[in-house]
Formats: C-alpha cells, sequence, structure tokens
C-alpha cells in the first residue's frame, strides 16, 4: 500500500515538472532569436507575466470561495464534542445524583444538528448575491486583460510603424551615399566643385542622423513591449509584420450607437457592472429578509460516563443486633446487602444514551436598528451600483464615440496624405531624372528628395493610425482583437 501511494506521488510530481518545462520551453522558444511573435504569442506572454492579472485571479477565487460558503450556510449545522473531565472537592456527579468528595473522573458525547428551515429567503438571496460577486469578478478579470490586450496592440503597431520609418529612412540614405560616391569620382576629376560636393555630403550625415534617430525610435517601442510583457529588457524580441490591409466599412455600415449597443452586449467592463448591481439588489433583499421570524429545527444525541456510577452484581446476608431484651438476650436480625462494582464504560453510555428534538421560532421584535440601518445601508448600496453602471456605460459611449470620430479623421488624413504621397513621388521621379542628366540643382533636387520623404513617413503615420483605429472600432462591435 505504501509504496502504490510512493507511485501516485512520484508520478504526479514528474507530470507536474513535466508541464512546467514544456512552459518554460515555450517562452524560451517564442522569444528566441529565430522566431518572429504575431501579436497573438506576445498578448499571451503578456497575459502569462502579468502581476495585476494573478491578483485579479486571486480575488476571482476568493469570490468563488465566499460563493460555495454562502451555499453551504443552507445546509444543516452539525457538530460533535467529546469531554473529559477531573473534577476535585465536593460536587455533585450528573449522573448519580450523589455527592462526592474524592477526585471524579467524567466524560460527555454530544452529536448535534442545527438547520435554519425558514429565515425571510435571505440565505438564498444571501447566495445570489455572492453569484453575482463572482460574475462579476470574472467579467472585471476579463476587462483588464482585454485592457492590457490593447496596450499590446498599441506597443506592437508602434513598433510596426518604426520599422517602415527605419527603412524609409535607410532607402533614403543608400539614395544619397550613391549620389555622394558619383559625384566624389566627378570631383576628383574636376567636373564639380568643392562646394557642390560638401553640399551632398551635409545632406548625406542629415540622412544618417535620421536613420539613427528611427532605429532608436524602434529600439524605444520594443523596450515599451517588453516592459508591457514583462520580459528581461535584455531579451532578443522580434515581431512578425502582418500584412496591412485596411477596410473602412464599418465606417459606412455602423454608426456610433449601432456599435455602442454591440458593445453593451459584449464589453466585460458592462457586464460587470451589471452584475455587480444585481449583487447588491440580492444583499437589499437578503437585508429586508432579516424582519421575518426565523425557524430552527435542533436535533442532539449524547452520552456520558461517571467514575463513580456503581452498579448491583449481587445480595450477601448480615446479621446485625438490634439491642438486649432483658431475659431473652440480644434481638439478632439478617438483612441482605447488595454488592456493588464500577459500572463500566460501555454499559454507561448505553444507559446514559438520550436523543433530543426540537423546533425553535425567532421573532425579531427589536435589535437596536440594526435590521433598520441593514437595509438602508443595503438601498444605497444599490443606488451607488446603478450610478456606478450608468457611469460606465455613459464612459464607454463617450469614449466609442471618439474612436469613431478619431477613425473618420483618420481616414480623411490617410486619403489626404495618399494623394500628397502620390505627388511627391512624381515630383521626386521627374527632378531625379532632371538632376541626373544636369538640368536641376542639387539644392532643388535635395528639396524634392525630402518632401518625398516626409510624405512617405506621413503616408505610412497615417495608414498605421487609421489601421489601429478601425480595429478598435471592430473591437468594441464585438470582433477578436487580431492582425
Amino acid at each position: 500500500m505504501r509504496s502504490f501511494f510512493r507511485d501516485i506521488v512520484v508520478r504526479f510530481v514528474f507530470m507536474k515538472s513535466f508541464w512546467v518545462l514544456c512552459g518554460l520551453l515555450y517562452f524560451h522558444t517564442a522569444l528566441s532569436q529565430n522566431n518572429s511573435l504575431t501579436l497573438q504569442q506576445c498578448i499571451d506572454i503578456a497575459i502569462q507575466n502579468n502581476l495585476n492579472l494573478k491578483i485579479s485571479e486571486v480575488n476571482v477565487g476568493v469570490s468563488r470561495n465566499n460563493f460555495t460558503q454562502a451555499q453551504a450556510q443552507s445546509l444543516p449545522n452539525i457538530n460533535g464534542t467529546a469531554m473529559h473531565n477531573y473534577q476535585y472537592g465536593r460536587t455533585v456527579d450528573r449522573y448519580t445524583n450523589t455527592f462526592a468528595n474524592t477526585n471524579v473522573l467524567s466524560q460527555n458525547f454530544y452529536l448535534s444538528a442545527q438547520w435554519t428551515v425558514w429565515a425571510g429567503l435571505s440565505q438564498y438571496n444571501t447566495i445570489q448575491s455572492n453569484k453575482m460577486h463572482l460574475l462579476s469578478a470574472q467579467e472585471s478579470f476579463n476587462q483588464q486583460k482585454n485592457d492590457l490586450m490593447i496596450n499590446v496592440a498599441t506597443a506592437y503597431v508602434n513598433i510596426l510603424l518604426s520599422q517602415d520609418i527605419l527603412e524609409v529612412n535607410k532607402k533614403q540614405y543608400e539614395i544619397t551615399k550613391q549620389n555622394y560616391d558619383r559625384n566624389k569620382i566627378l570631383f576628383e576629376q574636376g567636373s564639380i566643385s568643392i562646394s557642390a560636393l560638401k553640399d551632398i555630403e551635409g545632406q548625406l550625415a542629415n540622412e544618417e542622423l535620421n536613420v539613427i534617430n528611427a532605429r532608436n525610435t524602434l529600439e524605444l517601442n520594443l523596450l515599451a513591449l517588453r516592459q508591457i510583457m514583462n520580459v528581461p529588457a535584455n531579451q532578443s524580441l522580434e515581431i512578425l509584420k502582418p500584412e496591412i490591409t485596411i477596410y473602412s466599412d464599418i465606417l459606412s455600415q455602423y454608426t456610433v450607437d449601432d456599435i455602442y449597443n454591440m458593445a453593451l452586449k459584449t464589453q466585460p467592463s458592462v457586464k460587470s457592472q451589471e452584475y455587480q448591481l444585481k449583487s447588491y439588489e440580492y444583499m437589499l433583499k437578503a437585508s429586508k429578509g432579516k424582519r421575518s421570524p426565523v425557524f430552527n429545527i435542533s436535533a442532539s444525541l449524547g452520552t456520558g460516563y461517571s467514575g463513580l456510577a456503581k452498579r448491583v452484581i449481587g445480595y450477601q446476608t448480615q446479621m446485625d443486633t438490634l439491642g438486649t431484651i432483658p431475659g431473652f438476650g440480644p434481638l439478632i436480625y439478617n438483612q441482605q446487602v447488595p454488592i456493588l462494582e464500577k459500572t463500566p464504560f460501555l454499559q454507561q453510555y448505553k444507559d446514559n444514551f438520550n436523543k433530543v428534538f426540537g423546533f425553535s421560532l425567532n421573532v425579531p421584535i427589536f435589535n437596536g436598528l440594526s435590521v433598520h440601518t441593514s437595509i438602508k445601508n443595503a438601498q444605497l448600496n444599490v443606488l451607488n451600483a446603478k450610478y456606478n453602471y450608468d457611469l460606465n456605460n455613459q464612459n464607454l459611449y463617450k469614449t466609442i464615440a471618439q474612436a469613431y470620430l478619431n477613425a473618420q479623421l483618420a481616414l480623411s488624413k490617410y486619403q489626404a496624405t495618399q494623394k500628397s504621397f502620390d505627388a511627391s513621388k512624381l515630383s521626386y521621379e521627374m527632378n531625379e531624372s532632371k538632376y541626373q542628366q544636369g538640368a536641376l540643382s542639387f539644392f532643388d533636387y535635395s528639396i524634392s528628395k525630402s518632401r518625398y520623404a516626409a510624405a512617405q513617413a506621413n503616408l505610412l503615420q497615417a495608414k498605421y493610425d487609421l489601421f489601429f483605429k478601425i480595429k478598435i472600432l471592430e473591437f468594441y462591435a464585438g470582433k477578436p482583437l487580431n492582425f
């Protein structure tokens, strides 16, 4: 038998260690240099490592325990009692009803049960209140996860934008580097002046600085994502670049009110406040139930032992003299004297066994206004929960309205920057051809090139800004946050 339990323990420890190792390997693999993380993988790691979520999860566990305890309160209370006493000095033994001046050993055993049959439904309403509180805690936990997901997605998009801007600056630097190398040869051949070469060299230095600044911005955004994911700051981190496709159909198909109505059915914050309101409403009913009479059923079993208890095991004849009669002599008589011994344990337990069954009705009349005060406070808690529920919905509507307007403005900005980019690109291509043919000065060419680079950066910013704001609107509409 011992080896069987030992094998069970060994297997349990092995399996637990195995799954822990698998988890560590998963995170190590996910964060290795040769693997690019998707948005969902970043979210999963952030959820796994976030301490605030762990605290919230513990609070959910406490609420679950309170709900279980509230359910158990409706069951009968059963208690067992065992007493082993030594009594010294003069005392009355409860089982023999005799005085004793010696040390007396006594034992008592009880098994009692009590069940509240009716208490104005206060127990039922308390159970429902704790159930709603548990559901509220679970939805609050889900809301924290949603907030964390949005933070991860924001950092993720910032990294994508930084990477694209870095690539734009690198390409601009490479173009200027090629021009510098070609003009350096022309200078060595005496075809251009030193001032013309220095102009290009200055432009090259500026664009190198742009590359450095873009790389620094990318590193800062990577650090921000590491901190949200709660991984080491020196941990290598690469993200997978998704295909960015913009669908703005949600702006034409739905209004602010449409998205708000969908959010009311899907957002955990709304559900959390709704369950919290129901919890306080049930608690108010439970408080009112305390005005009702309380009807209880009780029962008990008991027995005991006393060291003074004795029983008759037989009789013996004893002669005694009452006195002497003159002329006849002593007057002798016989009497039967009982022979006693200590009553055994088991016999006393059997003889002293008793049963009790009863009912009780407790009618509250005046309890220092405790019930009245409890009801008044419960009513205020309901009112406060109603205000919190309305306030949460009001803030949600404002947030969605702002997000909707931001998406509309971002769409307009994206369309305008697209036109600006197309014009700047065409102008740059024409001016580059003229510059290569010697029909345009480097100064004019540099201005055209800088405008084109700025238009590229503006278009990227507008594109990612619109993409993310559309995703946020879709998220409020109940769609998963992934790309």
